[in-house]
């Protein structure tokens, strides 16, 4: 009988540990090792997923050719402003498949009927946070917010030139794939984040100049990710010029304080 009982209470206290063990999973999960993707990391999967890339090229950075069209080829979304004046434009062509003002002109209905390729409308297909995503990726990719300040906007040139776009995507802003990586992907500049991998000026300093900051470098868990990974952040510090840390540092200062400022919506993880 007190063996039984005693048995009895190691299986208590088993099931226990165990409950306890997955709460701590749980947590870490969490706070940890679970995805944050931002409004333009969302938007450029779910563009991926609908389809939006075969017209409009990779990334919806040059589109293809389309017959009967005037200009010959379906318009990338870095010439969106010949055809969107604003936010509520790209919805309207992203809902319905053309903006309320074209929608009335007959020239465009001649061109649209002309054309071999016709936008289709993703209204009856998205929700609105899945369509408000899109729009957050195309503005993004077009390029038109762009910050005022001189030294920001050079910061965002020169991120081009060194080619930190390759990996972090138009203006920083992607959540590319990195397999192996912590949380699979390469983290964006404005995300949530950047904020755990860089606490200040000085740190992003280090991991431009020298690929880690000394804080991860130091770190044994962090070093395991890191070298796990299979995209590593570059060393730049035969590249960078005199006043390109601080052209750097502007952008990405104005681009998580100004707008756009992305945000991470619960359950983000599944776009």
């Amino acid at each position: 009988m007190v063996s039984i009982i005693r048995r009895a209470f190691s299986v208590k206290r088993l099931l226990q540990l165990l409950l306890l063990l997955g709460l701590a999973w749980l947590a870490l999960w969490t706070t940890v090792f679970r995805p944050k993707l931002t409004a333009v990391e969302r938007g450029r999967r779910m563009a991926e997923q609908n389809g939006c890339f075969g017209c409009h090229g990779p990334e919806g950075t040059q589109g293809i050719a389309d017959p009967g069209r005037p200009s010959g080829a379906v318009p990338s979304y870095r010439s969106l402003m010949m055809y969107a004046r604003n936010e509520q434009d790209v919805r309207e062509w992203i809902r319905d498949g053309v903006t309320a003002s074209r929608a009335k002109s007959e020239s465009w209905r001649k061109s649209r009927e002309a054309a071999a390729l016709r936008m289709p409308a993703f209204g009856k297909r998205l929700n609105a946070r899945q369509i408000d995503d899109l729009v957050a990726f195309v503005m993004a990719t077009s390029g038109e917010e762009a910050p005022e300040d001189s030294l920001a906007l050079a910061g965002r040139e020169r991120a081009s030139n060194l080619g930190c776009t390759g990996c972090h995507g138009v203006g920083g802003r992607f959540a590319r794939p990195n397999p192996k990586s912590l949380k699979g992907y390469v983290p964006p500049w404005d995300g949530p984040d950047f904020p755990d991998l860089v606490r200040d000026r000085h740190e992003f300093d280090e991991w431009v100049e020298h690929g880690v900051s000394r804080r991860f470098d130091e770190n044994p868990m962090a070093k395991y990710f890191l070298r796990r990974a299979v995209l590593h952040m570059p060393a730049y510090e035969r590249f960078v010029k005199e006043g390109d840390l601080d052209a750097l540092w502007a952008y990405v200062t104005w681009l998580r304080s100004g707008r756009p400022r992305a945000t991470a919506a619960p359950g983000s993880e599944s776009p």
